[in-house]
């Protein structure tokens, strides 16, 4: 399916004109249908045009989106989660229309564990104001997609980041959860357990299910004590080859990196515009070591060393915190940066994940294309993890330059699949990549339509995504 061929869903005008008056009357100015609010629940981060809902809803707790779920599951009417909207591949998208359920209201952390290491949220904390929440007990969130995210949202679409190399993804820090399903019933997937063998795990099958599946009301999340120290900076390489390969060479070597980011030249050049960096113009990693004062010390040394090896350094690195802050806003902020390569341009974001080993290999391969099509695209990575993202800038309102985008990012997931990766390693599959899940795990999609027909046999959460 080509990206501008978003998945279009049959509209029941019938009833969302009659779910539009329920809500109204239940929910007074806590529901909202004017243009504006629509399209700011519709997609907008990204290329993938907006399919704004017809309305807006507030909801205050589980109870209250119960009512929403059954309101719409009466009147066969689609409803779409909403956390922060900061989702890349259209997952907030009504292309049937229906109902926005906005979960901002839903932002209280109702327990804190500190002597098991974990909490339960709402699904509308953010994942800085539950840090924020923590500060004072010695405790910290690790799952940081650069966006400040809802916790609701990152485990929809299963989300991880640049700490998903030591602390692992939405997946493995979800211990339960809460959700309501498609005909109203709110339903616990487990207790505060760190293991269980108690059945189906529910939990897992929530957590990336993207909205399709239900809409969750509370997690309870894994914590982590705050290190004793950090130390991180930037080292320079001579090639995008070189920096994976020392990547590789210092997982191998067992250094317990905390987060290891790949930007290449071209991405270096829009960080420098934009942040102000002062490292040179080539491929370069971001680098964090988490543990003892005496210890991340040692591991940047070592690091170091390695990087030296395949031509790289001077590594720069440092252990003040306002430093360290600086050059991660820098990173975390590339993809703003990327819009000085060319003002005026709209940004399509996409994410392919292939085994450590072929990294090198598929961003070599994928720079190749990049320039074979004359496209502006900077390049950054997870790379520990063998992740990374192109943010292909183009005008929108050209037809040549739209069907050439598409050429690439259908060739880009082609390759990673090939790689025994997949054309997704954390932006998940919305409306922009359904055309490459069944290339990816073929007759499993079968499987995942049975599950999604008999959880939602009428088709109303979020309608036209994944599949």
């Amino acid at each position: 399916m080509a990206l501008s061929d978003v998945r279009s869903v049959p509209r029941n005008e019938q009833g969302i004109a009659l779910v539009t008056g329920i809500l109204k009357q239940r929910f007074g100015d806590r529901f909202q249908n004017g243009q504006a609010i629509r399209e700011q629940h519709g997609h907008t981060t990204t290329y993938i045009p907006n399919q704004a809902p017809d309305g807006v809803v507030f909801p205050d707790s589980a109870q209250e989106v119960q009512e929403v779920v059954r309101a719409c599951a009466e009147h066969r009417v689609p409803v779409i989660a909403f956390g922060t909207g900061t989702s890349l591949e259209g997952h907030v998208n009504a292309p049937g229309g229906g109902i926005s359920l906005d979960t901002s209201r839903m932002n209280r952390v109702l327990a804190v564990h500190a002597d098991d290491l974990d909490c339960i949220v709402e699904p509308g904390v953010t994942r800085q104001a539950l840090n924020d929440y923590l500060r004072d007990t010695g405790l910290f969130f690790p799952i940081d997609p650069g966006a400040n995210a809802s916790l609701g949202g990152m485990a929809a679409t299963r989300a991880s980041g640049t700490n998903a190399v030591r602390y692992g993804t939405m997946r493995e820090n979800v211990l339960a959860l809460t959700a309501v399903l498609a005909d109203g019933t709110l339903i616990r997937t487990g207790r505060r357990a760190k293991k269980s063998s108690a059945g189906y795990d529910l939990t897992r099958l929530m957590v990336g299910s993207e909205g399709t599946l239900g809409i969750i009301t509370s997690l309870t999340l894994k914590l982590y004590g705050i290190p004793q120290a950090i130390s991180g900076g930037v080292c320079p390489f001579p090639s995008v080859e070189t920096a994976c390969n020392a990547v590789i060479a210092t997982i191998q070597s067992g250094v317990p990196v905390a987060r290891i980011e790949l930007v290449n030249q071209l991405q270096m050049r829009a960080m420098k515009n934009y942040s102000k960096l002062e490292y040179p113009e080539t491929p370069c990693l971001f680098v964090e070591f988490h543990g003892s004062d005496s210890g991340v010390s040692e591991q940047a040394e070592t690091f170091g060393e390695i990087a030296a090896e395949f031509g790289g350094g001077p590594f720069q690195w440092t252990k003040v915190a306002e430093e360290r802050a600086r050059l991660w806003k820098a990173r975390h902020d590339s993809y703003w940066s990327n819009f000085t390569l060319r003002p005026g341009a709209k940004g399509l974001s996409t994410d392919v994940c292939v085994p450590i080993s072929r990294l090198a290999e598929c961003i070599k391969e994928t720079e190749a294309d990049i320039a074979e099509m004359g496209l502006i695209a900077p390049i950054v990575g997870h790379v520990g993890d063998g992740n990374f993202h192109v943010m292909v800038l183009m005008d929108p309102n050209d037809p040549a330059e739209i069907a050439l985008t598409e050429k690439f990012v259908a060739r880009l997931n082609r390759r990673a699949i090939a790689m025994d990766g997949t054309c997704t390693g954390e932006h998940g599959i919305g409306q922009g990549k359904v055309g490459f899940l069944e290339y990816e795990i073929g007759a499993g999609v079968e499987v995942m339509r049975a599950i999604k027909a008999t959880l939602d046999p009428h088709g109303i959460l979020n309608p036209g995504k994944i599949f």
